[in-house]
């Protein structure tokens, strides 16, 4: 199903995007520097410059691809920001905090333009409404679909803090096996979310 605003230029869509993300990992890269993690300052990922954090295939790549074949899917992906949980000053705490940091990014992002959207729609044009109203969308989305606790996404690691550091050890470095998993469980899971995600859509818009 395509939720996009079809009045909204897929390339904003894209641009969105890809903000948006890199928003998100900076976020996980400032937690950990936080908890005493300086991996990510260390690689120049403590940027918004999406230069420093384009992925080859997932977002340019890809995004090409379905936006030449005039998909009505825009989706992609930045490279994680890097960090090395046994540097935290608390791997249990700080693990727990980095996983979270970008989900609550996201919404803090939401929560931003809902203000703007609620505010001062009166005073917008018609495509700062819409631009707007798919920064909302986007970042929902981000953010509840990383909450699922399915590896690599956040929402696994969030539940493995409170588990053995085998376990956490598991679920920060995937194996290949685990990407399969993650796409068939991640799949599934979202058909029975998406619903609940764009009805908070229309009721915070």
């Amino acid at each position: 199903m395509n939720y996009m605003n079809p009045q909204v230029d897929q390339l904003f869509y894209l641009i969105v995007l890809i903000f948006s993300i890199v928003i998100h990992e900076v976020a996980h890269g400032y937690a950990a520097l936080y908890y005493g993690d300086t991996t990510a300052r260390d690689h120049g990922r403590l940027t918004l410059n999406p230069l420093k954090h384009i992925d080859l295939f997932g977002s340019i790549i890809l995004p090409l691809i379905l936006f030449m074949t005039g998909s009505p899917y825009m989706v992609g992906w930045a490279k994680p920001v890097p960090y090395n949980p046994m540097r935290l000053t608390n791997e249990k705490k700080g693990t727990r905090f980095v996983a979270v940091a970008g989900i609550l990014a996201n919404l803090i992002i939401v929560a931003v333009f809902v203000v703007i959207i609620r505010s001062f729609s009166a005073y917008m044009s018609e495509s700062m409404i819409q631009l707007s109203l798919l920064v909302i969308l986007v970042n929902l989305v981000l953010a509840t679909f990383n909450l699922l606790p399915v590896p690599p996404l956040d929402g696994s690691k969030i539940l493995a803090s409170f588990m053995s550091p085998r376990m956490r050890e598991i679920v920060e470095y995937p194996r290949g096996g685990l990407m399969i998993v993650f796409f068939i469980v991640a799949i599934f899971l979202w058909q029975y979310l998406a619903p609940l995600v764009f009805r908070l859509y229309s009721l915070l818009v």
